[in-house]
């Protein structure tokens, strides 16, 4: 019997076409195994979280068809990973908004159960470091089963990419490869249906 297709959301914590976050996003999707569907869950276009919209008394500010794709997109997946930069020494302002969308109504989290992972990378030595540790306590409140070790920080990302954004570094690429087998394994460990 066929075992059935698990889906991994990916959330990219950059919305820049070109940014080294979505080119390491992309070389990840790759990394799963052949009965996984890894995509990216654009969150472009999620209006900054407002309580009105989810008051059913406010009538004059109605949910955006937005909220309701990307939260069933997260109830729906199986895992989520996240990729980010490292804004200011936190979380990108995009990021957190698409977990603060995520996170209401209070009876219905999207997150919750979820397993999750996490790699973060910044153009400095650093990795995306503080990034990563404002996320990790964003998520803490949804009892999501999290990755541990190893942790994927990212430092001088740029270095680590070609011309045409695919992991140039051998042992870069092992370790990421390491890092989704591992996370895969958190999956199949903690089903979230």
């Amino acid at each position: 019997m066929e075992e059935s297709m698990k889906h991994i959301a990916v959330l990219v914590g950059s919305l820049r076409k070109g940014s080294y976050a979505r080119k390491i996003a992309n070389n990840v999707l790759d990394m799963f195994p052949k009965d996984y569907e890894a995509k990216i869950v654009e969150i472009r276009d999620l209006p900054l979280y407002d309580a009105d919209y989810d008051n059913p008394e406010e009538t004059d500010k109605p949910l955006p068809a937005s909220y309701t794709e990307f939260r069933n997109t997260i109830k729906a997946a199986d895992g989520v990973l996240f990729v980010t930069p490292e804004n200011n020494r936190c979380i990108p302002a995009c990021l957190k908004n698409a977990v603060d969308v995520a996170s209401k109504p209070a009876g219905d989290v999207a997150w919750k159960g979820t397993p999750c992972g996490m790699m973060s990378h910044s153009v400095g030595a650093m990795g995306g470091y503080s990034a990563q540790k404002n996320l990790r306590l964003a998520l803490s409140y949804f009892d999501m089963p999290l990755m541990g070790q190893p942790e994927v920080f990212l430092g001088k990302s740029p270095s680590l990419l070609d011309e045409n954004g695919r992991i140039a570094v051998e042992s870069t690429y092992k370790f990421l490869q390491s890092y989704v087998d591992k996370f895969v394994a958190l999956v199949e460990a903690n089903p979230r249906h």
